[in-house]
């Protein structure tokens, strides 16, 4: 059985996942503060629709990512189901030059798409990256998701002229 939103008179909500505020009507932001066998099922039927090569994590992984000080992890949340509809990790680091902070694994579920669930997230992201003192936002996206780097460059992302180098330690 899914959770459901319940109102706590203060403007926030509590879920399943933890307390929160609104971003949209009928989609809320939640930063997942605990691991559930719900959570950890949801992220079995969304991450497949990000990655055919990467599996789902399990309780473990999920937990490592909601404990850590580095990240937080957003869920987009039906008000009235309580289901989740997408999820976005946002993850930070300081260095020398100040505070970096990354947009990570953004997946909004295939019948939620086009209800603006992405920006909602994304948003939420920049609020709370901007709250941590971070200059800039960075993210990367497949040339292949037409309508994700679509509501990236509407929201304000500006495509950088880099090249981006991956080294494999599975090798």
């Amino acid at each position: 059985m899914r959770g459901r939103a319940v109102p706590t008179g203060s403007g926030a909500f509590t879920g399943r996942w933890g307390a929160y505020a609104g971003a949209m009507s009928d989609v809320q932001i939640v930063e997942a503060t605990e691991v559930t066998d719900a959570l950890v099922e949801d992220f079995g039927r969304l991450i497949p629709q990000l990655s055919s090569s990467t599996p789902p994590p399990g309780r473990e992984e999920l937990r490592a990512i909601v404990e850590s000080p580095a990240s937080i992890l957003l869920l987009a949340v039906d008000a009235d189901s309580g289901a989740i509809l997408g999820s976005l990790t946002l993850a930070w680091f300081r260095i020398p030059t100040g505070v970096r902070a990354w947009i990570e694994d953004v997946v909004v579920d295939g019948e939620a798409r086009g209800r603006g669930v992405g920006e909602a997230l994304n948003r939420e992201a920049l609020e709370r990256a901007r709250a941590l003192g971070a200059r800039t936002v960075d993210l990367t996206s497949r040339p292949s998701r037409e309508a994700a780097n679509r509501l990236y460059q509407r929201i304000g992302f500006i495509a950088r002229d880099t090249n981006v180098y991956r080294f494999s330690l599975e090798d």
